[in-house]
């Protein structure tokens, strides 16, 4: 079974886990006190080019999520997103558990724009009756999006613009972030990030860990208290040095770039088969998530063999489905996906 339907069906990049297996029986301080967080931590700054980063190991994208979010936001607070937006579709309402309402904005194949931003605060803030309100107190993006689509560095600054403009802070959500730094398409760097936002995460589950993202804070800006906001989350691993380890070895001689980019180049041969084939993409994704608009006889004809994610219906016989590769993709998987392909339009 050839499988494509999201990028962390595999466990871990062989260097992550012979590192695991030998510091195993170190023993470590517990809660990310150890030398391998600390050390991930420096190799991070440096890729950041922000020696004041403040950064913390945290396990899942969901928790991460709904955590930075809560711990900055006031009780009275809300977070913007694009309508797509993972915390507004995907989280299970994570973030409306913790509190605070998702305030949404119009999504342009997954992004939002800095002056629907604008005027959803204007339009808060004229309003006299605004105290009775759910005040936006964030912006939350992901980079990339739902939809693999990526923002352009000045897109993201007038986003920034906006944002201190009306004095709140800037939240990228990064699960997916190597792979959008890796892209071919995109301008933007992971220190352009760091200068424009005011948080963001760099995460590993997607990318090449078992488990784990890093939040950086940047600015010196990590909310008071926020390990112990952690724990009352329930989100604190007692043995950090686990995350610490796979980030300390992604940081080490640009792992973490060079699997992202395997992603990419297989994310394009992928592309490019379905189109010397004839197929149709929802839209032009320069990312490791592909959109294919497929049949349902062509979808009943690959389901038996290859796995791959449903996504918006097109019309009565034709759906979007995603196919994603990952840092572990391998090209004769790609190829015999291209096999099965041929076979189903003979």
């Amino acid at each position: 079974m050839l499988a494509f339907e999201c990028d962390y069906l595999e466990g871990a990049h062989e260097k992550i886990l012979q590192r695991l297996v030998e510091t195993n029986y170190e023993k470590a301080p517990g809660y990310s006190a150890d030398k391998y967080c600390e050390s991930a931590k420096e190799k991070i700054k440096q890729a950041c080019n922000c020696p004041d980063a403040e950064i913390y190991f945290l396990v899942g994208g969901t928790q991460t999520n709904a955590i930075v979010i809560d711990s900055i936001l006031q009780k009275y607070e809300g977070v913007i997103a694009a309508t797509t937006g993972h915390v507004n579709v995907h989280e299970a309402g994570a973030i409306e558990h913790t509190g605070h309402k998702v305030l949404t904005v119009p999504s342009y194949q997954g992004k939002m724009q800095a002056e629907d931003v604008r005027s959803l605060l204007q339009g808060f803030w004229n309003d006299a009756s605004h105290d009775h309100m759910v005040f936006p107190g964030m912006v939350y993006l992901s980079h990339p999006t739902e939809y693999g689509t990526l923002y352009g560095k000045q897109e993201l600054k007038e986003i920034a613009d906006v944002c201190r403009e009306y004095k709140i802070p800037l939240f990228l959500d990064g699960a997916r972030l190597g792979y959008g730094l890796m892209s071919k398409n995109t301008d933007l760097t992971l220190e352009d990030i760091a200068k424009i936002c005011d948080v963001f995460y760099i995460g590993g589950t997607k990318v090449g860990a078992l488990c784990g993202e890093a939040v950086v804070f940047t600015g010196q800006n990590m909310p008071k208290h926020f390990m112990t906001m952690v724990k009352q989350h329930g989100a604190m691993l007692a043995k950090g040095r686990l995350l610490g380890i796979q980030f300390d070895t992604l940081f080490t001689d640009n792992l973490y770039f060079e699997i992202a980019e395997h992603a990419i180049n297989m994310a394009e041969k992928l592309k490019e088969g379905f189109r010397q084939r004839g197929y149709s993409f929802y839209l032009d994704s320069p990312t490791n998530q592909q959109f294919i608009i497929l049949s349902k006889e062509e979808i009943a004809k690959l389901a038996d063999k290859v796995t791959f994610d449903f996504w918006d219906p097109v019309d009565d016989n034709r759906q979007v489905v995603r196919f994603a590769t990952s840092w572990a993709t391998k090209e004769e998987d790609i190829d015999a996906l291209m096999t099965l392909l041929d076979e189903i339009k003979r």
